[in-house]
């Protein structure tokens, strides 16, 4: 027991978040790819897109403002999120670049400009992280709408994954906990979309069934006894 305790004591418990954030993050996104890959979930191409470059700006600006163990989260959500859009590609739904995509992308390219002729980071992943919440709304809409298009179990296991990198930054700096708070609030905010969805499904299913079987008033004409 002592022995044990002293093993306790000389673990580093950021590094533990660190590696159970990435860790995590990687089972998330498993069934997620085995769902899409088998027809059942359907990704939203142009949220994918969308993710998939502004989470790499993300990325490097983390990397810049000095960012170590919560970058291990990070790098796993790019990389899936990077797969997932090659995927969305024969197995998605919907454009992947509408007139307003273009205007997303457009101000994360200004995102750029002001890091590059500023020296900060800050912009960059401002915009990115604003820009990337208003991308997710096509998905929460599609999860409401349709939450048999949506995986749960990634959502709940990412909503994990990204509470472990807020704590693993170990301290009150805001620009480090910005890019996983953003994901623990999109995430937080699919898991309610698929859930709310399915009560509204489940809801709606037994309204019809009650419907279908109600009793109904009997309009046979009894036959009256011979005379």
């Amino acid at each position: 027991m002592a022995l044990a305790v002293e093993l306790l004591r000389g673990v580093d418990v950021l590094i533990v978040l660190g590696i159970a954030s990435a860790i995590l993050s990687t089972l998330a996104f498993i069934p997620y790819m085995r769902d899409t890959i088998g027809g059942t979930t359907q990704p939203q191409r142009a949220s994918w897109l969308i993710w998939a470059v502004l989470g790499s700006i993300a990325f490097c600006s983390q990397v810049y403002e000095g960012a170590t163990i919560s970058l291990w989260f990070a790098g796993v959500q790019v990389a899936s999120t990077m797969i997932i859009l090659v995927l969305s590609v024969r197995c998605g739904s919907g454009r992947f670049l509408g007139r307003s995509d273009y205007y997303i992308l457009a101000m994360a390219a200004a995102g750029l400009v002001l890091w590059y002729f500023t020296d900060s980071a800050v912009y960059a992943l401002g915009i990115s992280i604003g820009i990337s919440l208003l991308g997710g709304v096509a998905t929460v809409v599609k999860a409401y709408q349709d939450p048999d298009s949506e995986t749960l179990s990634t959502w709940l296991i990412a909503l994990a994954a990204s509470c472990c990198a807020v704590f693993s930054v170990g301290k009150l700096d805001w620009i480090l906990m910005a890019y996983p708070l953003y994901l623990f609030t999109l995430y937080g905010s699919f898991v309610a979309a698929i859930v709310l969805g399915r009560l509204r499904t489940t809801a709606g299913g037994v309204v019809a069934s009650g419907v279908a079987l109600a009793p109904q008033a009997d309009t046979r004409v009894e036959s009256q006894p011979a005379m």
